[in-house]
Formats: structure tokens, C-alpha cells, sequence
């Protein structure tokens, strides 16, 4: 029903005014007595099988809510109820910004993708943290911190970004995310260069140690890497010894879309999401396992629309999944589904791995 009859519905309408539209939606429903316990029932699995342990963390289930969908900790809980193991909100900056003029986010149908030019747009880190420090007290899950720089911070200074967010995050996220791969925020790529990043990590590294305890760090990358530069992230990762990597980010390439290049010029800039971004997001994914010996962890995300899907970015390496424009395209039951297949595969027990190995 969802993609027969509601899809088409929302997708008559702005990309991000019917975003806006459906999560309000979503709290004002959750907030009606006994809906919340409705939907858990409707779209969580709770099964042994599917608990994880990475990077110190025990999560219910491999799958996650990638970055940019709460992007200011506004719906964690409500999105809980749809069956995530844990959710990351962002992309936070230090200081709130309104990001790139609209449109910005862009339906690709015919490759059930979508562009994307939000340019971190958000209400800064100390008001995600105020949010989650509400809702600490309540439902266990696991939440990450996607962190970025603002626009108007010259590379030079994007370290003291990072800091910032760092510090106003800490007490209410599980794991970081040092996002450095968007392509929607002028020079923030030039960052994932070797020099740069490595000290930028190793700075966020040391103020991590000086915590009473330390909290996984991770770095999200771009899919536009070349094999040079993953061979540099993987030094980069083994050295300052973060926790992981999130492969991938958004593509700026525009290769193999089905969508007209006439309307594909006409949207411009921005990165690609989706099932365009799913061999490439697995041919990283499993780059980086097999070159490092499965030395960290990595998160797999572009292109999940299935249980398929997912089991292929864990067949290559990864130790968890997450989803978003899949999420969209597929409904409110794909973490179900899944969860569901993923539960019942003879071969997932195979794909674990005991965190010793990380």
C-alpha cells in the first residue's frame, strides 16, 4: 500500500516540505495513548540473533538511520519505533545555520535516488544536546553525533568546529561521526586529504582520552575516493586508532543515472543517494575490509532498499547498516524486513564478528 498509494501522494509535493510534514506526523500520532506500543509491535524484531556488539557498543540490531534525517535530535524516539538499532542525528554544526537556498532536495524516480544540496543545514550542537539530554531518561538507544564544520569556518579553523561539537555532544551521544565527506559545503572535502585529516583526528582523539571514558570515533567518507586515497584512510584510521569508518557519503558522479541528463542538469550540484550509490558504496566497504584484514569496523550505507541489499554490504565487511534514501523510497516497514530476512539467514552468524577482532 505504502508504494502504491501513499508514495505517489508525497511525492506530488515538495521533497522537503513533505519530509517536514510526515515526521510531525509521525510525533503527533506516537504521541496518541497506546500508539507508540502499536508500533513497536508493527515494525520492531526483537530477536537474539540480531544483537551486535561494535566498537564497545551493544546494539538490538544491525540496522541504523543514517545522518541527515534528524538532523536536529527533533524525532529519535518516534523513529525508534520503526525498528532501528540506533539512529545518528545530523549533520551538527557549532553554530546554527540555514544552509543552502531552496530547492535542495531533489526526487530521482526512474533510479529511485535523490540529490541533495542541504548544506548542514541545522540549529547548531548546543540545541541537539538540549533535546537529547531530555529524552536521556527515557527508551534505550543507541545515538550517534554526526559533526561537521560550518560553512563560514576557513579549513584552517575547522578544527575548533569540530571541537565544539565534540564537547556540547558528548554526554548525550554514544558514538561520533566526523563528517568530512559531504560535497555541499564549500572546501569540506579538501579535509579528507592525509595531512589535514590526520590532525584533525588525532586532536579529537587526545581530548576523547582526556574523558573518564572515551567514546567511539568514526569518520564518514566519500564514495569518490580513489583506491590511492582509501590505502591513506586506512593508515589514517590504524594510526590515530578511531573506531571506524561509515562508507559512504553522497557521490558527486553522476554516471549511469537513468533520470535524463536534461533534468539532472537542471537540478546541478549536489550528491547522489540512493541505488545509484550502491556498487560503489560496496566496492568501498569492501576495499577497505579486505586491504586493512578487517582491522576496524565499518558501517555500510548508500543504495540499502532491501534485505538484499544489506546483506550485501555485510558479506562485504561491514559490521552494521544503515539506510535513508531507502528509507524513503521503501516506507516505514524496511528495518522490519530487514531485521525479518537477516534473523533467518543461515550465513548472517558467519558475518559477525567478535569485537576482538576490530
Amino acid at each position: 500500500m505504502y508504494k502504491r498509494v501513499v508514495l505517489p501522494l508525497l511525492f506530488r509535493f515538495d521533497a522537503e516540505q513533505i519530509h517536514h510534514f510526515v515526521t510531525s506526523f509521525l510525533k503527533f500520532s506516537l504521541a496518541i495513548p497506546g500508539f507508540r506500543w502499536l508500533a513497536r509491535q508493527l515494525f520492531t524484531v526483537d530477536d537474539p540473533r540480531l544483537k551486535r556488539e561494535v566498537f564497545g557498543i551493544r546494539f538490538t540490531n544491525p540496522v541504523g538511520l543514517a545522518a541527515g534525517f534528524d538532523k536536529n535530535a527533533e524525532w529519535v524516539d518516534e523513529l525508534a519505533c520503526l525498528g532501528f538499532g540506533f539512529i545518528e542525528i545530523g549533520t551538527v554544526t557549532p553554530r546554527p545555520q540555514a544552509g543552502n537556498d531552496r530547492p535542495r532536495l531533489f526526487r530521482l524516480k526512474a533510479d529511485k535516488g535523490l540529490i541533495n544540496r542541504m548544506g548542514f543545514n541545522n540549529e547548531g550542537a548546543k540545541a541537539a544536546a538540549s533535546r537529547l539530554r531530555k529524552r536521556r531518561s527515557g527508551q534505550q538507544l543507541i545515538i550517534g553525533g554526526n559533526i561537521g564544520k560550518n560553512k563560514m569556518t576557513p579549513n584552517e579553523n575547522a578544527l575548533d568546529d569540530y571541537l565544539a561539537c565534540f564537547h556540547d555532544l558528548f554526554d548525550t551521544v554514544d558514538y561520533f561521526v566526523v563528517n568530512v565527506s559531504s560535497p555541499n559545503t564549500p572546501g569540506l572535502r579538501a579535509l579528507q586529504e592525509k595531512e589535514p585529516l590526520m590532525a584533525l583526528l588525532q586532536r579529537l582523539q587526545d581530548e576523547n582520552r582526556r574523558k573518564p571514558v572515551a567514546k567511539p570515533i568514526l569518520l564518514k567518507i566519500a564514495p569518490d575516493l580513489t583506491d590511492s586515497q582509501l590505502d591513506d584512510i586506512i593508515e589514517i584510521v590504524t594510526t590515530t586508532r578511531i573506531a571506524g569508518i561509515i562508507a559512504t557519503n553522497t557521490t558527486i558522479s553522476r554516471d549511469g543515472l537513468q533520470t535524463d541528463a536534461q533534468t539532472v542538469e537542471k537540478i546541478g550540484m549536489g550528491g547522489v543517494s540512493g541505488a545509484p550509490l550502491k556498487q560503489r558504496s560496496t566496492e568501498v566497504i569492501r576495499y577497505l575490509c579486505q586491504q586493512s584484514g578487517h582491522a576496524f569496523p565499518v558501517i555500510g550505507v548508500g543504495g540499502i532498499a532491501t534485505a538484499e541489499d544489506a546483506l550485501e554490504k555485510l558479506r562485504a565487511g561491514a559490521s552494521l547498516v544503515q539506510v535513508y534514501t531507502g528509507f524513503i523510497y521503501e516506507g516505514p516497514t524496511l528495518a522490519k524486513e530487514i531485521c525479518k530476512v537477516l534473523a533467518e539467514e543461515v550465513d548472517y552468524s558467519h558475518l559477525q564478528k567478535d569485537e576482538s577482532t576490530h
